[in-house]
């Protein structure tokens, strides 16, 4: 018999695959047998640094969810503030800190909310402040190096 999370997480999950966010497409991860585990392919939005790019984004459940939040991680390199610039690809958003998580947030608006850092980064609390700072100090450099990147690692094949 299902758990509350597993049935609550399988409701998501058919939420966001029915009717998927804009430029998303969601499956389960280990090829498709695991709940906890989903993956993400993200078209880089038009109206932005990252148009022309996929991003592969994974989201890992806790075995607490919905009590506990998510964690979500860039497997393709982005320049971003709010995306670690290190192996882990982590993304910091401020709706998933353990303090300001709150069980009836969904994950349909976690994608949306990642989406649309995408278009607009949150300078004011950045994971990696270097490149925070170049986007508010030089946005022409900042889309410069965006784009070399989506480029380098996040081509549409």
């Amino acid at each position: 018999m299902a758990s509350g999370a597993q049935r609550r997480i399988s409701k998501e999950l058919a939420e966001v695959t029915n009717s998927p966010p804009a430029g998303m497409k969601v499956t389960l991860g280990d090829g498709g047998s695991n709940l906890h585990v989903w993956e993400v392919l993200i078209d880089g939005p038009e109206q932005s640094a990252y148009a022309g790019g996929q991003f592969k984004l994974v989201i890992t459940l806790p075995k607490e969810y919905p009590f506990k939040p998510p964690t979500l991680s860039f497997h393709t390199k982005i320049y971003h503030p709010n995306v670690s610039n290190d192996d882990k690809g982590l993304m910091c958003l401020g709706m998933l800190r353990p303090d300001a998580w709150k069980p009836p947030n969904k994950l349909a608006a976690v994608l949306d909310m990642v989406y649309n850092l995408l278009i607009e980064p949150d300078v004011s609390d950045p994971v990696e402040s270097g490149i925070a700072d170049v986007y508010k100090r030089d946005r022409q450099e900042f889309n410069t190096t965006a784009k070399e990147w989506v480029k380098r690692y996040a081509a549409k094949k």
